[in-house]
């Protein structure tokens, strides 16, 4: 059976994305070529990378071999941390476009604060010039909270067109989810399942609706993610997967289900505090 197309999220620049991606986070960069590969088959179009995994190479292999023209491609990449300043992000980003094989990208986000370096607002800066150049489409933030914005609203020009952050039913960030909304900035959710950190498919807000619906916990989750708005990219390494991960458009969570999952918010996170990261 052919699958619905995957929805698209208008950006706050005209830009739109698609609301499920395939994400490349600790994919082993001898396996990248082939894993992407297989999500191109099974259908995902939108990729997220980052320098600090060092698999962009395998990410732009893949893509080039695909066959797929560039615009039914997504592709996201982020600047790490050593890499903020204004100098610095540029090379950086030539960088990245060239371990990727592409002449324009997507997205790029800044991938951490990294506050006490103090250095985001000039990267930010430095990626409105990279903008204007129009070798990337938009740009956005990772892992930046309320605070963060709001200094980027105050010393800046553009607001950011996304914030991928921690965001799983134990950590939903509601008061950065919530300044986001108010700003019209698009959430993306990294994590989207837990990372496997706490008995998530185990909840019987999970394991209801997976056997009502007779989908899995992991299609629950992910379509709990899809009905709240966020762009989501999980990933694995197995092909049967992948696809399982992107069998979700065939049904709905009612409105009593997504409020139970919805309730399960304890603040949980289960990575670095972005304060924290350096």
């Amino acid at each position: 059976m052919t699958q619905p197309p995957v929805p698209r999220i208008q950006l706050n620049d005209g830009n739109s994305i698609p609301q499920l991606g395939f994400g490349v986070f600790k994919v082993d960069p001898k396996q990248t070529e082939r894993i992407v590969t297989d999500a191109l088959e099974v259908g995902y179009r939108h990729i997220d990378t980052a320098r600090i995994y060092g698999n962009e190479e395998g990410v732009g292999r893949a893509l080039a071999d695909s066959r797929l023209s560039r615009e039914e491609l997504f592709v996201t990449t982020k600047l790490w941390n050593d890499d903020q300043g204004t100098q610095s992000a540029f090379d950086a980003f030539d960088r990245s476009l060239d371990r990727l094989g592409l002449e324009y990208l997507d997205l790029y986000l800044i991938h951490w604060p990294t506050p006490r370096n103090d250095r985001y607002v000039e990267t930010w800066k430095a990626f409105e010039r990279l903008r204007e150049s129009g070798r990337v489409r938009s740009i956005g933030v990772s892992n930046f909270l309320a605070p963060h914005l709001q200094r980027l609203f105050d010393e800046t020009d553009v607001v950011p067109a996304v914030d991928q952050i921690e965001l799983h039913p134990y950590h939903q960030q509601p008061e950065t989810a919530a300044f986001a909304e108010e700003h019209a900035i698009a959430i993306e959710a990294w994590g989207p399942l837990g990372q496997g950190k706490y008995p998530l498919f185990e909840l019987p807000e999970i394991t209801g609706p997976a056997e009502a619906h007779g989908k899995t916990p992991a299609q629950i989750v992910i379509r709990w993610h899809l009905q709240r708005g966020h762009i989501v990219f999980p990933k694995s390494n197995r092909r049967e997967r992948m696809a399982e991960n992107f069998d979700v458009f065939d049904f709905e969570l009612d409105e009593a289900e997504v409020r139970a999952i919805t309730d399960l918010e304890r603040e949980g996170r289960v990575s670095a505090h972005p304060d924290e990261v350096h």
